[in-house]
């Protein structure tokens, strides 16, 4: 019988599970999908922060689980012999005009404090660099926060390291000990079902993978697009948000578009062939923020859910607090990621 049983193998599912699993506990894993089998099997795998002013709790939140990421996916890699495919490399952005460049030099002051001396926000010179967006002004923006990882490798190695340590990874199975549900976008749908109004939606995501060689170079985000650079020789980009669609799984011209403008906005990717075309429904609070603690609907249960476009980046942490919360009685969750509210 298992101390903690968690429906959902995707990012939020399989981090808790490998951290309560550190912690002593014995942990399954229930998904009829298999692992990644959602939004967490996606292609571009950006973590990449918040920018460093009018500080809250999500912001502090997603810091110090970036933070956090070296040594929690080292642990993994070790556990699994599997490469997650994450590295801290930074992230170049463009500064589109005057009023943008005085306010990146603001916000490379806010840094020096708010990142606590751990990573840094910068302004540089564009002159001969290769690998970065192009710029109006000639400035970017450089912050060595930003990581990457492959998610879909990121998944397996989880995976493996959880099945390392004893765990166990099903398609069903009696639910024992905590129950946390880490179900995504169909979880958030029956709380909506059980509310007056929208508590939580699947919004669309569509992404690109370039046959583009770049492994140790830095992220870079322009015209809205991340473009990251993978190990294995891939550049991904993406991605869409679209509130309506009607095939989750299908691509089309919205992707067309976010092509075509990552090409213009980086000269390297002109002429890099597409490999594949991605599309995903990621989960998405009312809140916006990741939705952590009692479940609403399931007395005595829990659940994490509403990881967006920041979930692989916020895991480290959701584990954390979780673990806290559900072996330990400790609850250490922002207020603002409680479930109430996004109700």
């Amino acid at each position: 019988m298992a101390d903690v049983t968690v429906l959902g193998a995707g990012i939020f599912g399989l981090s808790i599970a490998w951290t309560c699993l550190q912690r002593g506990a014995t942990v399954r894993v229930i998904d009829p999908n298999g692992p990644g089998a959602g939004a967490s099997g996606g292609v571009v795998g950006a973590l990449a922060p918040h920018v460093p002013e009018n500080w809250n709790d999500k912001k502090a939140f997603q810091f110090d689980s970036l933070i956090m990421a070296d040594s929690f996916w080292a642990g993994v890699h070790e556990a699994s012999g599997l490469s997650s495919g994450y590295a801290r490399l930074g992230r170049l952005q463009p500064v589109a005009d005057d009023h943008a460049l005085g306010l990146a030099h603001a916000r490379a002051e806010t840094a020096r404090t708010l990142w606590q001396g751990r990573a840094d926000w910068q302004v540089i010179p564009a002159d001969g660099l290769d690998w970065a967006p192009l710029t109006p002004t000639g400035w970017l923006i450089r912050d060595t926060l930003t990581a990457r990882m492959h998610p879909r490798q990121t998944c397996a190695a989880l995976v493996a390291a959880i099945r390392a340590k004893g765990g166990a990874i099903v398609t069903d199975g009696p639910l024992t000990g905590h129950v946390i549900h880490a179900t995504g976008t169909a979880g958030l749908e029956e709380l909506t079902a059980h509310h007056s109004r929208t508590v939580g939606n699947g919004v669309k995501g569509q992404g690109a993978v370039l046959s583009h060689a770049a492994p140790d170079m830095p992220q870079l985000f322009a015209d809205t697009i991340h473009i990251v650079p993978h190990q294995d020789g891939t550049t991904a980009i993406g991605s869409t948000s679209e509130r309506d669609y009607d095939d989750p799984r299908s691509t089309d011209s919205q992707l067309d578009d976010v092509i075509a403008r990552a090409r213009a906005a980086v000269p390297a990717l002109r002429d890099a062939p597409v490999i594949e075309r991605w599309a995903g429904v990621r989960p998405r609070s009312r809140s916006r923020a990741p939705m952590l603690g009692a479940h609403p609907l399931h007395g005595g249960q829990f659940i994490a859910n509403g990881g967006f476009k920041i979930g692989f980046g916020m895991a480290p942490k959701v584990g954390q607090v979780m673990a806290d919360l559900v072996l330990d009685g400790v609850d250490a969750i922002p207020e603002g990621f409680r479930p109430e509210a996004s109700y």
